[in-house]
């Protein structure tokens, strides 16, 4: 049990942060009545994911961590010879990696800000006044809602920081999932109201239930197989003697995970979906125009198929700057590595792309149709609005789970060697 107390440590702390949050996110903003705001119709729709709900019950943490997401997609992107200076830093290993996460965080404040402005004003475009009496809607106004909301960001950052430092996981993915998990309890509820409570139920509405709950299990086994499926390309090294080569220990593989771009191309392709839709309900606009934002709606046919298309297109774009052929046949060739059969250089690194251009086209259909089974499920048995089966939460939540699970286990195996000294 003495081995395990370290990581009882960890849980502990870990939950105490995760509580903290969760209390901040029943502070409200201030200046706002929230009587005038109505809590039957969500504005933000995927936005609301990562906050837990905090964006539409207008708190404090409202933002949660999305900002600092936005502004880490962002830099990475600007490391591909975009910005030169951010290139060095990526190649300066620790050193580099400390500049970049400085500059992520101060760009998630940054768009924590932009952010909140936004949100305060659509949310009064939406709902008109919606201060309490005495509260001008001045410039002021909405800049000191915007600094709160950006305080709240901060404090969040914060927290993941500790959570990295002295918790289980990664801090960040901890409160994605955080965000996430906070919603199944509602999930839940108004599964069993839609068909077990309801009035005038049947027996085959219990069949259904217990099917949708079996159907999401089958899912979750899928999800876990999918994001923990590698494709491991064999290589050899050319300075080790015959001897090891024998006994096995000079061969090694390079990792291609199945789902090498993560969840990432189904969060652009969610967000570039929903914006259009978002402006569309802040913005009082008639029917005329209204029809644009429905070509947005992916619950829609032309909406559907843009959804899938951006899945793709952003799964192959993100896969192939996640893990560069040429960078990594590069990389083997310094160390003297080779994969057997292919020549090192330009033929290795052709060799990856056709191995990892098979591997995408994989990953982005199994991405695609995860993505899909929440619009396709609904659709079928008309389930309420927060009732997802499958989609973008399901990946974060396994993969933070796979991710978790793997640092518990090391965290247990490590051992504590002791010097003369000591």
């Amino acid at each position: 049990m003495a081995k395990y107390k370290k990581i009882i440590k960890m849980f502990l702390y870990t939950a105490l942060i995760l509580l903290v949050w969760r209390l901040a996110y029943h502070v409200q903003l201030p200046m706002i009545d929230r009587e005038l705001l109505s809590s039957e119709v969500s504005l933000f729709g995927f936005l609301d994911i990562f906050s837990g709900g905090a964006l539409s019950n207008y708190s404090i943490v409202a933002l949660g961590i999305s900002p600092y997401i936005t502004a880490s997609i962002v830099i990475q992107l600007l490391q591909m010879d975009i910005v030169p200076t951010l290139k060095e830093w990526a190649e300066e290993g620790e050193v580099g990696r400390k500049k970049l996460n400085q500059l992520t965080r101060y760009l998630a404040l940054a768009l924590a800000f932009i952010q909140a402005l936004t949100v305060s004003l659509g949310i009064v475009a939406y709902y008109g006044d919606i201060f309490e009496l005495g509260v001008d809607a001045t410039a002021f106004t909405y800049v000191y809602l915007a600094l709160v909301m950006t305080a709240g960001t901060a404090f969040i950052l914060w927290m993941a920081e500790k959570i990295t430092a002295k918790g289980i996981g990664n801090g960040t993915s901890m409160f994605i999932v955080a965000g996430i998990v906070a919603g199944f309890p509602l999930m839940i509820q108004q599964l069993i109201g839609t068909y077990i409570t309801k009035e005038n139920g049947s027996v085959g509405d219990i069949f259904v239930f217990f099917g949708i709950l079996l159907l999401l299990i089958v899912i979750i086994i899928g999800v876990v197989f999918m994001e923990s499926a590698v494709r491991k390309i064999p290589i050899q090294y050319a300075n080790r003697p015959a001897a090891a080569a024998f006994r096995g220990r000079s061969e090694s593989h390079v990792p291609i995970k199945l789902n090498v771009a993560s969840v990432i191309p189904v969060i652009f392709a969610s967000t570039l979906m929903s914006l259009p839709a978002t402006i569309v309900r802040f913005l009082d606009m008639n029917n005329v125009i209204y029809w644009i934002g429905q070509i947005f709606d992916y619950t829609q046919p032309i909406g559907f198929v843009l959804y899938i298309v951006l899945i793709y297109l952003f799964t192959f774009f993100y896969s192939f700057l996640q893990m560069n052929p040429e960078k990594v046949a590069e990389n083997l060739q310094k160390q003297n590595a080779y994969i057997p059969g292919i020549r090192p250089g330009a033929e290795t690194a052709s060799y990856l792309s056709r191995v990892l251009f098979k591997i995408t086209i994989v990953g982005a259909t199994y991405l695609a149709l995860v993505a899909s089974l929440p619009i396709i499920i609904s659709f079928v048995f008309d389930l309420p609005e927060s009732v997802r089966i499958g989609g973008t939460s399901l990946i974060i939540v396994v993969g933070v789970a796979i991710e978790t699970a793997k640092q518990i286990k090391t965290t247990a195996q490590e051992k504590q060697y002791r010097g003369f000294i000591d």
